[in-house]
C-alpha cells in the first residue's frame, strides 16, 4: 500500500471510506493516492472535510452505504467506483442529481456465481453435504446406505433475474438437461427460454427457483408467500443473489413446516446472522456469502477497478458503467 509520503500529489486522490479486500487496495494504491480515514488522526467529518477540494474518485464496497450526507461533503465528487455488481447501498437518485458516474464490478463475478449456484442446487438435490457429514461421522458402517436424493437432468428451473449471473447459470444448466423459465423486468427475445411477466406463475410452472436478480425497492421480498406457495411442498430454492430477495421468516417456516422441499443459501437478510433452524435441516445447505468470490476474479476486479479509475481520471467512458437512465 502506498503511503502518503509518497509524492501524493503526482497520482490523483482516491477515498476509500472503508477498508476494502487487500488485493483491492493494492492494486489501486499501486496507480493511485489512495486516502484512508481510519489511518487519520482527525475524526471522519473532519477528514473529508480536509480534503473535500480535492476527491474526485471514491472507491466503496457493498458494506458502504453512499447516502445525500456523504455526498455532500464531497462537493468536487465526479466518479463512484464499488467491488460490488448490486449498487443497492448507493443512492443513485442522488449520485445522477450531481452529475456522478458510477461504476460497478460488471459481470467479473458472473461465470463464478452461475458456477456456484449450479453447485448448489446440485449440492440440495443429491445431498452432497449431508452424505459427506453421514461419512466422517461413521454412520456408513453402522447404518448402512444413505437415503437417495433426486436427479438435477429434466428438472424446471425458474431464473429469478436472467442478467449476467442468471444467463450464465442458464447456460450450464441447459447442459444438464434442464427446461429453463425466466422472469426479468423485461421480456428477452433473443434467448430460447420461457418467459414470465410475474415471479407467481413462474414458481407455478418450475421445480426450482434460482434468485440472481438485484436488490431494489421492487425486489425485497420478491420470493414471498405466494411465491413460495406456487412453487409447492418440493420446490427448491436457490438464492445467490442478496438475502432480502427473499422473505427469510416466510422460508424457514415452511422448510419447518415441510411446504418446501430445500434450499441452497448463500445469503441471508442480516448477515452474517442465519436463522439456527437451518442449522439442523438436511435438505438446506448454507455458505457464508462465497458465491462470487475466487482467487481469479478478486484479481480480474482489482484490474478493472484501476481500469475505471483511469478512465475517469482520462475523460474516456467508464468500462463497466451503471446506467442511471435504469432507475
Amino acid at each position: 500500500m502506498a503511503s502518503s509520503e509518497e509524492q501524493p500529489e503526482s497520482r490523483p486522490p482516491v477515498l476509500l471510506l472503508r477498508m476494502v479486500a487487500p488485493a483491492y487496495d493494492d492494486a489501486v494504491s499501486a496507480k493511485f493516492h489512495v486516502l484512508r480515514p481510519w489511518e487519520s488522526p482527525l475524526p471522519r467529518d473532519q477528514f473529508l472535510a480536509a480534503h473535500a477540494g480535492s476527491v474526485r474518485a471514491l472507491l466503496i464496497s457493498s458494506l458502504v452505504t453512499l447516502d445525500d450526507a456523504t455526498l455532500d461533503a464531497l462537493p468536487r465528487l465526479g466518479c463512484v467506483v464499488t467491488t460490488s455488481s448490486g449498487v443497492n447501498h448507493i443512492d443513485l437518485a442522488a449520485c445522477a442529481r450531481r452529475g456522478i458516474a458510477v461504476a460497478n464490478a460488471g459481470t467479473v463475478f458472473s461465470a463464478d456465481a452461475a458456477d456456484y449456484a449450479v453447485g448448489l442446487l446440485i449440492d440440495v438435490l443429491r445431498r452432497v453435504s449431508t452424505s459427506d457429514r453421514y461419512v466422517r461421522r461413521g454412520l456408513w458402517p453402522v447404518k448402512g446406505d444413505y437415503p437417495l436424493g433426486f436427479k438435477l437432468g429434466g428438472k424446471r428451473v425458474g431464473i429469478v433475474g436472467l442478467g449476467s449471473i442468471g444467463s450464465e447459470t442458464a447456460k450450464r444448466l441447459v447442459a444438464f438437461g434442464c427446461t429453463i423459465l425466466y422472469y426479468s423486468r423485461k421480456n428477452k427475445p433473443s434467448v430460447p427460454y420461457k418467459y414470465f411477466p410475474n415471479v407467481c406463475d413462474l414458481a407455478a410452472e418450475s421445480d426450482i427457483l434460482i434468485v440472481s436478480c438485484a436488490l431494489t425497492s421492487e425486489t425485497h421480498h420478491i420470493i414471498n408467500k405466494d411465491v413460495m406457495t406456487a412453487l409447492g411442498k418440493e420446490g427448491i430454492i436457490v438464492n445467490v443473489g442478496r438475502g432480502p430477495l427473499v422473505d427469510e421468516a416466510e422460508l424457514v417456516r415452511r422448510l419447518m413446516q415441510g411446504e418446501l422441499g430445500g434450499a441452497g443459501l448463500d445469503v441471508f437478510e442480516n448477515e452474517p446472522a442465519v436463522p439456527k433452524e437451518l442449522f439442523l435441516m438436511d435438505n438446506v445447505v448454507l455458505t457464508p456469502h462465497r458465491a462470487i468470490f475466487t482467487s481469479e476474479s478478486l484479481a480480474d476486479l482489482g484490474q478493472l477497478l484501476v481500469a475505471n479509475l483511469e478512465a475517469f481520471f482520462s475523460n474516456r467512458p467508464l468500462l463497466t458503467p451503471v446506467n442511471h437512465n435504469d432507475l
